[in-house]
């Protein structure tokens, strides 16, 4: 019998579990504080579910994940994946289908961070930082468009003639 479920929706008295793995992606230390709260209801036996969007949201790293769905079922508290199989680690199999999500999550995590370092390391050697120039020169056809604009010229044919975005013309003219 299930006595109280954390969900992904707010229903009734239930913590946001959005909220939940919110908190669980800004820090892949283990001391994460909504975490806590719910291994202290599973601990309480307060809960029988805990119901997550994703298993990768649960845990940093395999074993991380691993130890506690160990930790929740052995309090006799499941844990669902909406996106997911229902896992029933009292069996192998179960055990088995749990090893391999959590690396398939932890592997996703790993090419991503791969790929962002990757990202980086490219836009410096190419002399920018987030994709803006370090060092770019600064405007200087700002007198320019403040001559075009007092000849009556709409923002667009401005940006179109000095090769501009339209953004940059409309900074100039709220500058004044």
């Amino acid at each position: 019998m299930i006595r109280h479920t954390y969900r992904t929706e707010k229903i009734g008295p239930a913590l946001s579990l959005d909220q939940l793995s919110n908190f669980l992606q800004q820090s892949p230390k283990n001391d994460r504080a909504e975490r806590k709260k719910v291994m202290d209801l599973a601990r309480k036996r307060q809960i029988d579910l805990v119901l997550v969007s994703e298993l990768s949201r649960w845990g940093r790293s395999t074993a991380d994940l691993r130890t506690t769905i160990k930790d929740l079922a052995a309090r006799q508290v499941a844990i669902r994946a909406l996106n997911g199989p229902d896992l029933d680690i009292s069996t192998a199999q179960g055990k088995l289908m749990l090893n391999l999500l959590a690396a398939i999550s932890e592997f996703e995590r790993d090419l991503l961070q791969e790929r962002i370092k990757s990202g980086i390391a490219h836009a410096r050697a190419k002399g920018t930082k987030s994709g803006r120039a370090i060092g770019r020169p600064g405007f200087d056809r700002a007198e320019r468009v403040k001559r075009l604009l007092a000849e009556g010229r709409s923002v667009r044919i401005i940006a179109a003639e000095l090769g501009i975005s339209k953004t940059t013309v409309m900074k100039v003219k709220a500058a004044g």
